[in-house]
């Protein structure tokens, strides 16, 4: 297939960033229709573009409306996405379906990480990605994130795997893909609502300079997949550890008492956890996914200067 035969579009503001060689910071947009409330999402939404347009990179947020992948999304397109019910959440087995049938999707970090390589986008922000889930022994429950980080040449900015995973499982599932897991000022893997999860990642990076050099050196050498770039949520908006880790483990027996699995899990878990939590959980949630925006956003100018240099 021939690049152009791909249904894809960009945002006036993306096609420009293209064309004057300008960082770009992909975003997803799980976030905005499945990930927080309305109106939220949409202020989240708009936040984080701005975040990142502050570091002097250009944001890409994306979706597929219409049966079109939108790399760069207008205003109006993420408050349709905010506000509207029954979007669809899109991974990798969905793409196909919905840009046959013409319909909605919001994409998830692996159909962004799908999106952002199609369109050559090296750098993806996002809160926390999916991994393995706990119980996944018996339920095989993985997330497609994390095959995808094995995938596409993307790298993704995010406070570690979603808290309600078993993140020594997501640990040990990355390493058997070979995808570096690196700690942005960090030696540890971060808890997406607390900094501190007590696991070790593979190694500590301190500057958005020395992670676009391992991004350089990764894919010149044909070592194809992502890099997983864990950022800790900041400390004054760190959660207390043993007040998330009770939420989490009364809104998991919730789920599984009521049979919630699949696509339908990760969403009613963050739903309950905001309601256990008393609002703290949301707040949390806002605050490191726009820190890892701006992170990103320095990780893709610092790279694009690399590469400019060369």
């Amino acid at each position: 297939m021939k690049k152009t035969d791909i249904p894809i579009d960009y945002s006036q503001e993306v096609a420009n960033a293209f064309s004057r060689n300008q960082p770009l910071v992909a975003l997803e947009s799980t976030i905005i229709s499945h990930g927080m409330p309305y109106p939220d999402n949409v202020a989240t939404a708009a936040a984080l573009e701005e975040a990142i347009r502050k570091e002097g990179a250009v944001p890409a947020t994306i979706a597929i409306i219409d049966g079109r992948i939108k790399v760069g999304l207008s205003k109006e397109q993420i408050e349709f996405l905010g506000k509207s019910e029954n979007i669809k959440k899109a991974s990798r087995r969905d793409i196909p379906v919905i840009l046959a049938e013409g319909s909605h999707a919001a994409t998830t970090v692996a159909a962004t990480m799908i999106a952002a390589a199609l369109a050559g986008i090296h750098v993806f922000a996002t809160g926390g990605i999916g991994g393995v889930h706990r119980g996944a022994e018996t339920s095989f429950d993985i997330s497609a994130d994390l095959q995808e980080l094995a995938r596409s040449n993307v790298a993704v900015v995010c406070a570690g795997a979603k808290a309600i995973l078993d993140l020594q499982l997501t640990l040990e599932y990355l390493e058997t893909l070979g995808v570096p897991v690196l700690g942005y000022g960090t030696a540890e893997m971060p808890a997406f609502y607390s900094s501190s999860s007590g696991l070790a990642v593979d190694h500590r990076i301190d500057s958005p300079e020395a992670v676009a050099a391992v991004l350089d050196s990764k894919w010149k050498c044909g070592l194809e997949g992502g890099v997983l770039i864990t950022n800790p949520i900041p400390e004054e908006f760190s959660m207390e550890k043993e007040k998330i880790d009770n939420a989490i483990e009364v809104a998991l027996d919730e789920a599984r008492r009521i049979g919630i699995f699949g696509k339908d899990l990760t969403p009613f878990l963050l739903g309950k956890i905001k309601e256990l939590t008393g609002g703290e959980s949301l707040s949390a949630n806002i605050e490191l996914v726009k820190n890892n925006a701006t992170v990103a956003a320095k990780i893709a100018v610092a790279y694009s200067s690399r590469l400019k240099a060369k």
